[in-house]
């Protein structure tokens, strides 16, 4: 039923009531809404399923207070941690999931704007605080679903989340380490082929090496994990030197994010110029956070926590934008007290998909430095660099005790003054479409490029899918595919392995990324358009279900299987060894997955088993975290979309390593995209000063 719908004397009844002071607002009005807004899509039915459980425990809450709590939950699918109770007022009708421009929900339905009209943050506050469901005072004592600190509304659970994340960084942040013996020569040493002035790696390490927490950022091709992997050579030296090496650990949200960092992890132990011994005890393989923690089955807890921490002296945490509120919270739970955690990470890049921006919060300072007079004395004396000309602002020890243990990386060895990427990527990080509008129209830089497509039918749009000149498109994987091993090798022979390799390596190399999932340019849409195309171009046998050729995405964490969320692999058909005497070999369709041990062997999963998969012609901007491809190519709505953030933009740009290619298929999309920054509501980043 709508608006509509009803007589036009409760038609009259019910505007009156949205009209008038909040009381005259009843609850079956209210609940009347909470309805059409999840027939429509604006809300989840869960939201709703939270109001009608808080009025069958409290029957006489105030309808203000119900509408409080539905927004607040739906906040969490925004990635909000909390409600702002005073910014929900300036703009009601952000509160919602409401559709992009041009599409019209099909329903006569009011809006928050509507049934918040005349109300003041005082009036809001004042009712929920008097809330037998809310909690306003003393709340760490209390057990009430609600929690309302100053004029934000909590979730309990969040609250406590937020609350134990700011808690335990306090302490580790007034935990100070023994220093290394002969810290000033140590890094000369480890450092002495830098030529940078002042050496933004070299000062991440004295930090990092004084305090049992630190955030090193910076954006691709800064040198952190360069800088990482000689921090824990510098950390391990003495404790090898006294027989009693650092547990050490290594951790990435993804299992794509993972394999990476195993990758680039191996590759800069073994380029070390220190003692082989020291050498051996520095750890090449990355795991899951959720493997770390231990996830236990059908529950959101794990098996280390306080009363059971993880074994480690410390920890290293790569990819740490991707962490959400809750993962952090149970990280350092399940922390010892003196082990030493150092998150690594692009403070601009897209924030969690989960509720919180945790490295945001904690990075609100980073690039102004904010170092306090000691520390930047400190940090002079033991690095031997000058931070005179930095052009970083002073801070205060006591009021920003954040910003003393953590650095930017400043100095991009992937993107130089002449790359297209890096200047397009700073032009959007500083939100000036203007100057990232003059990057890709510039004929001088080769590796960035921009296309107006007129829809799916359109040449240029195939030109890119298929490839075209230097740049490689989904043809390149399909051209390495047809290179198969001769029938007659056997199964075992390490050509069918060599081949999978090459097939996935050469898929790496380009992909297609989406700022949405639904609608004619979203994943869903687009993946089995780019199917259907190289199906009609020979290029695929089938254009639907399992053929060969299909790209797969792993969705969700499968431990048995050992395949993690991120993780992607290609159907191939290889031979089959006979199973018993007398059978003959025979041609199977398996899905071939890079291993993440590091070794970098093939592991071939049957088809059936895969439960939790999607095709990965085209995937979300969010779910490319992690991963670098030589083109990546962002494709825009055609509507503008709370999504389109410069975030997602920049973290798109930045996951092309050769070229970026940007197709927009309506004007002035990507300049509205550029000039909207995220912002997440948590109270975490008020907890620094």
């Amino acid at each position: 039923m709508t608006r509509s719908d009803l007589p036009a004397g409760q038609q009259l009844d019910l505007l009156d009531a949205v009209a008038a002071e909040p009381p005259q607002l009843t609850l079956d009005q209210l609940l009347h809404q909470l309805q059409q807004w999840v027939e429509v899509g604006w809300l989840r039915a869960l939201d709703r399923a939270l109001v009608v459980f808080l009025l069958d425990s409290q029957p006489d809450t105030h309808p203000l207070v119900l509408l409080a709590a539905a927004l607040t939950s739906h906040q969490l699918g925004h990635g909000h941690v909390c409600l702002d109770l005073a910014a929900t007022l300036d703009s009601p009708d952000l509160s919602l999931s409401l559709p992009p421009e041009g599409q019209q929900a099909g329903r006569d339905v009011l809006l928050p704007s509507d049934l918040l009209q005349g109300v003041g943050a005082d009036h809001w506050c004042r009712q929920l605080a008097a809330s037998p469901l809310v909690d306003a005072q003393a709340a760490e004592q209390g057990e009430r679903p609600l929690v309302l600190q100053g004029r934000r509304l909590y979730l309990r659970r969040y609250w406590r989340y937020e609350r134990q994340v700011a808690s335990i960084l306090r302490q580790r942040l007034a935990t100070r380490l023994p220093l290394p013996q002969g810290l000033p020569e140590q890094l000369q040493r480890l450092f002495a082929d830098s030529t940078q002035q002042p050496d933004w790696q070299r000062l991440a390490c004295a930090l990092a090496a004084r305090g049992a927490f630190s955030i090193i950022t910076g954006g691709p091709g800064t040198g952190k994990t360069t800088t990482v992997v000689r921090l824990l050579a510098l950390l391990q030296a003495p404790a090898v030197a006294a027989g009693q090496p650092l547990r050490i650990h290594l951790a990435a949200p993804t299992g794509k994010a993972a394999a990476r960092l195993t990758e680039s992890i191996g590759r800069q132990v073994g380029d070390l110029q220190v003692d082989e011994a020291v050498r051996a005890q520095i750890p090449r393989q990355v795991t899951t956070l959720h493997r770390l923690l231990g996830s236990l089955p059908d529950t959101r807890h794990f098996r280390h926590h306080a009363g059971n921490p993880l074994l480690l002296d410390v920890l290293v945490v790569d990819e740490a934008s991707m962490i959400d509120l809750e993962m952090m919270a149970c990280l350092l739970d399940a922390l010892p007290p003196r082990a030493r955690l150092i998150l690594l990470g692009d403070k601009d890049q897209l924030a969690s998909v989960e509720a919180g921006a945790v490295l945001g919060d904690l990075c609100r300072d980073a690039e102004a430095g904010c170092y306090s007079p000691n520390t930047l004395q400190w940090l002079e004396q033991v690095s031997g660099q000058s931070l005179a000309g930095a052009g970083l602002q002073e801070g205060d020890e006591q009021r920003q005790p954040l910003a003393q243990q953590t650095v930017m990386l400043r100095y991009s060895h992937r993107f130089g003054a002449g790359s297209g990427i890096g200047r397009l990527a700073r032009a959007v990080n500083r939100l000036d479409p203007q100057q990232a509008r003059a990057v890709l129209a510039d004929s001088g830089f080769a590796d960035v490029g921009s296309r107006l497509v007129q829809g799916q039918g359109d040449a240029g749009w195939a030109d890119l899918i298929l490839g075209q000149g230097h740049q490689p498109g989904y043809t390149a994987y399909l051209q390495e595919l047809r290179r198969r091993p001769a029938d007659s090798l056997e199964t075992t022979d390490p050509e069918w392995v060599c081949w999978a390799q090459r097939v996935l390596a050469a898929f790496d190399r380009f992909q297609v990324l989406c700022a949405v999932r639904k609608g004619p340019w979203g994943v869903e849409q687009l993946n089995q358009q780019i199917a259907a195309l190289l199906h009609r171009r020979g290029w695929l046998p089938e254009p639907v279900g399992w053929y060969e050729g299909r790209p797969v995405l792993v969705t969700r964490n499968d431990y048995s299987l050992g395949l993690m969320n991120g993780d992607i692999g290609i159907a191939l058909r290889i031979r089959e060894p006979a199973l018993q005497p007398g059978e003959r070999e025979r041609m199977v369709l398996r899905v071939a997955f890079p291993r993440t041990d590091g070794s970098g062997g093939v592991r071939f999963v049957l088809p059936s088993r895969l439960t939790a998969v999607e095709s990965v012609f085209a995937m979300t901007v969010h779910k490319s975290q992690g991963s670098e491809f030589a083109h990546a190519l962002l494709v825009l709505p055609d509507s503008r979309s709370p999504l389109l953030t410069k975030e997602l933009v920049y973290t798109a740009i930045t996951r092309a390593s050769g070229h970026f290619t940007l197709v927009e298929t309506r004007s002035g999309i990507f300049e509205a995209a550029v000039t909207q920054p995220v912002r997440r509501i948590s109270g975490l980043a008020l907890e620094w000063g």
